[in-house]
Order: C-alpha cells, then sequence, then structure tokens
C-alpha cells in the first residue's frame, strides 16, 4: 500500500556555470529499487521540481545495473523484489559505492539496527522520512 504524504519542501538550489557560461543544475542522483511502480510514479513527482535526479528501477537486476551506470548519491533498496532479496546486496553496495547513502527499505521483518553505514525504513514511508535520508 502507497502511503506518501506530499509536503512542501525546498531543496538547496546549487548550480555551476558550464564553460560556455550557461548555468547548470549539479542535481543529486536518488536511485530507487522497489517493485512497486505507484511507490516510483509518486516519488518522480514529488521529485520533478527539486534539485533530485530521480531513478527508478523494479527489479534488483535492473537496479544493480543503474547503480553502476549512475552512482547515485542515495539508494533506497526494498528487500522483498521479483528476482531476488535487496538487503542480500548490502554488504556489496556499501564495499564497491562507498560515497552512495544506503537506506533499505522493507514492510516485512523490520529490524532494529544500529548501523551507522546505511538506515533501514518500515513501508508505508512517509515523504518526511525519505527527505530526512537526503540530508
Amino acid at each position: 500500500m502507497l502511503a506518501l504524504t506530499l509536503t512542501s519542501y525546498k531543496s538547496d538550489s546549487r548550480s555551476k556555470e558550464s564553460p560556455k557560461g550557461k548555468l547548470m543544475e549539479n542535481k543529486k542522483k536518488i536511485l530507487i529499487i522497489d517493485d512497486d511502480k505507484d511507490f516510483g510514479l509518486a516519488l518522480k513527482y514529488f521529485f520533478a521540481d527539486k534539485n533530485f535526479e530521480l531513478i527508478v528501477a523494479h527489479t534488483l537486476t535492473e537496479g544493480m545495473v543503474m547503480l553502476e551506470k549512475e552512482k547515485p548519491e542515495y539508494l533506497f533498496l526494498d528487500n522483498s523484489l521479483p528476482d531476488g532479496m535487496g538487503w542480500g546486496k548490502t554488504e556489496f553496495i556499501l564495499t564497491n559505492y562507498p560515497l552512495t547513502h544506503l537506506n533499505l527499505v522493507s514492510a516485512l521483518d523490520v529490524p532494529k539496527t544500529s548501523a551507522s553505514t546505511f538506515r533501514i525504513l518500515e513501508k508505508p514511508v512517509s515523504l518526511e522520512e525519505i527527505l530526512s535520508c537526503l540530508n
């Protein structure tokens, strides 16, 4: 079940000049790996006018390809995906993508942790929770 509350959010507008003198957006990339297509669409809508580029993958395989290709600053990884358990990739991601902020998401059996290298979010996830992971 999708449970997002759309609220106003103002991201900092960092931009830089290109070599030709035109302003370019310096958007941070967010990768969502989740088979809930409504969740991905809601986030794409919410982040459309923010200073973030949102990339959505609906399978673990597709998500791992996008992780390597895009090297996002933030990753939200669902556990139960059609082609595997997303959380099984945690160690691989932490080792190979140390600059990516990992956020694990699940609706089932969410363990409590004090890990400082990633966060765990329990579904339904609010936009406020997602935004708190982006600071």
